[in-house]
């Protein structure tokens, strides 16, 4: 569990800030959200001034309903008609323009922080590290309540700030008096009501993670049914599951008990803004000096000073659970950051060399085995050229897996250095092939290039695509043609890992890097899914489309005759024999 400090502090405002430049640095969705704001704060100040119209409107209404008047009783109901039609007009314009606005940041922030997540394997590299947890509720949830929450404050600030502007004189020309109480009343209101509420910052921060971790056990458990209902190891899951329940409720009990100290005084406080007033303006008028409908105008002005004055008291609930969304936004933000830059560090040693492209180089590489640190390959320094395929082989799987990861950038180097293309000139078959459910199309996508610019914008699916003319004649090569006519052409949305064998699922994987045209292609035991002739199929076409291969396995049995080998032994040592021309 990832526990922060009080994120209700200076940094917390300057993180807001970043995320409110980052969509307004987008020329189109930046362009957009700035005529969707103009639009909004036109809306509140004409708001504003209709109120203020309407305190002057209400308070001669009610003078004319005491002094019995009524032509004026008419006339000013008439213009409170009207005035209720435009502020209904214009109050529901702005909530529109802020849902509007709302959605569109939140469609923009989302799919930059999945960019970001996505790219460069951060996604593996947090779960790898355990930095942060339920990265997907704060893609997901918090992301929504972000956008929602902080338009909302704001143009809570903003229309406070015009309330406070606008009914100050208003009060100010009716008792001055009663103005400095109504600061007063709110200086001493804000200071007792931050001194109860604030461990509901951190509560709300730790109840995202507990209600988090529930969620994701009940969902760990429907994705392994079959396992525990065989295993018979439902005792062992609700014991889990009632543990992370309990936390859940211990820590909403804080959260309950901390709201209701909260709720008594700011329920007292809310009472109380209704009878200040009076209070101070119904011996006015009793004396004389002031008219009746004084009493209802002072009571309006007040309360509306009193909100804008307030709002901390009356939104304290929200801002704590805002400012645990924004910390925990933050720490993704940061840790995603700083995992990108170890990818961009591992890849940009392919760029600064020449012809790397054409190349894949160990320099002096020693891997460590992750537990025990025992050695699985010591000091290799070999260079594998384009078009030089290479068997890599031994009995000890380890130190095939962790050379195979290593190269692939998701294993760490404990010595030396690797130096390979780009990862979207390299294609990593894995043993047990892995398909995105989808069409047979997307299947085919291009491997994502890396942005190494920080351009986080969406996944631009037409430049990674792949015609189809070259998908059916991959698919052809490899005697997979009948794939289209089965499942009804390309574009059928299917979980290939349920409908195709394991054979199929490691051809169509294979399939995708003849379309894609990679320049090295890595082959992870293929001889546990496919028989010495097929992969001897599979060699062949990768050759015609001069891809160059390196396979991994435990033996020697499918390398050709003349290939180059890597042969790991025992104890971290190695043995290379360059490929015969």
């Amino acid at each position: 569990m990832t526990h922060q400090e009080n994120p209700l502090r200076r940094t917390m405002f300057q993180r807001i800030g970043v995320m409110i430049k980052e969509i307004l640095a987008d020329p189109e969705v930046g362009r957009k959200a700035i005529l969707y704001f103009i639009g909004l704060c036109l809306f509140l100040l004409i708001i504003s001034g209709l109120n203020v119209i309407n305190s002057y409107v209400g308070r001669d209404f009610m003078t004319a309903i005491a002094d019995h008047n009524k032509a004026s009783f008419w006339r000013y109901a008439m213009l409170y008609l009207v005035l209720f039609a435009a502020l209904t007009f214009f109050s529901v314009m702005q909530r529109y323009l802020e849902e509007s606005l709302g959605l569109l940041w939140r469609k923009w922030m989302t799919a930059h922080s999945f960019r970001r997540f996505a790219d460069h394997r951060v996604y593996w590299r947090l779960a790898e590290s355990r930095s942060i947890e339920n990265p997907d509720q704060r893609i997901a949830e918090d992301i929504r309540t972000f956008t929602t929450t902080t338009l909302s404050f704001v143009l809570m600030l903003l229309n406070g700030g015009l309330t406070a502007i606008a009914f100050s004189g208003v009060l100010w020309t009716i008792s001055p008096l009663l103005f400095l109480v109504a600061i007063a009343y709110a200086l001493v209101g804000t200071w007792i009501t931050f001194r109860l509420g604030r461990p509901l910052i951190q509560l709300n921060y730790d109840q995202s993670d507990r209600e988090a971790d529930f969620r994701s056990a009940l969902i760990h458990l429907s994705e392994n049914a079959d396992s525990v209902a065989l295993a018979r190891r439902e005792d062992l899951w609700m014991l889990r599951l009632n543990r992370y329940l309990q936390a859940l409720v211990d820590n909403l009990h804080k959260i309950i008990g901390i709201n209701r100290q909260v709720g008594f005084f700011t329920t007292g406080y809310s009472w109380l803004i209704q009878l200040i007033p009076v209070l101070f303006i119904a011996p006015m008028y009793i004396d004389g000096r002031v008219e009746f409908g004084v009493i209802t105008q002072a009571t309006l002005a007040f309360t509306q000073l009193l909100g804008a004055f307030s709002l901390i008291i009356t939104q304290f609930q929200s801002i704590s659970s805002f400012a645990a969304v924004v910390s925990r936004l933050s720490v993704l933000t940061d840790a995603s950051q700083q995992a990108e830059k170890t990818e961009i560090t591992i890849t940009d040693l392919t760029t600064d060399h020449e012809h790397i492209h054409d190349q894949v180089v160990y320099r002096n590489v020693t891997l460590l085995a992750e537990q025990n640190r025992k050695v699985l390959v010591n000091g290799l320094s070999v260079t594998w050229r384009a078009g030089e395929c290479v068997h890599v082989f031994g009995t000890d799987d380890a130190s095939r897996d962790a050379l195979f990861r290593a190269t692939s950038g998701i294993r760490a180097i404990d010595e030396g250095d690797i130096l390979r293309p780009p990862l979207e000139q390299i294609l990593f078959i894995t043993e047990r092939p892995y398909l995105c459910p989808g069409t047979l199309r997307e299947q085919f996508l291009k491997p994502h290039p890396e942005m190494r610019d920080n351009r986080h914008g969406p996944l631009d699916e037409q430049s990674l695509s792949v015609v189809d003319s070259r998908i059916r004649s991959t698919l052809k090569t490899l005697g997979l043609s009948r794939l289209i006519e089965r499942f009804g052409g390309l574009d059928t949305v299917n979980d290939w890992d349920s409908v195709l064998s394991l054979e199929e699922q490691q051809l169509l994987v294979i399939a995708r890097g003849l379309a894609t045209k990679p320049r090295f292609v890595f082959l992870d035991r293929p001889d546990t899914s496919l028989p010495v002739s097929q992969i001897e199929k599979v060699f062949k076409a990768l050759a015609d489309q001069n891809i160059t291969q390196v396979t991994f396995s435990k033996n020697n049995l499918i390398a050709h005759p003349g290939r180059a080998r890597l042969e790991l032994k025992a104890g971290g040592k190695w043995r290379w024999s360059p490929g015969k021309p």
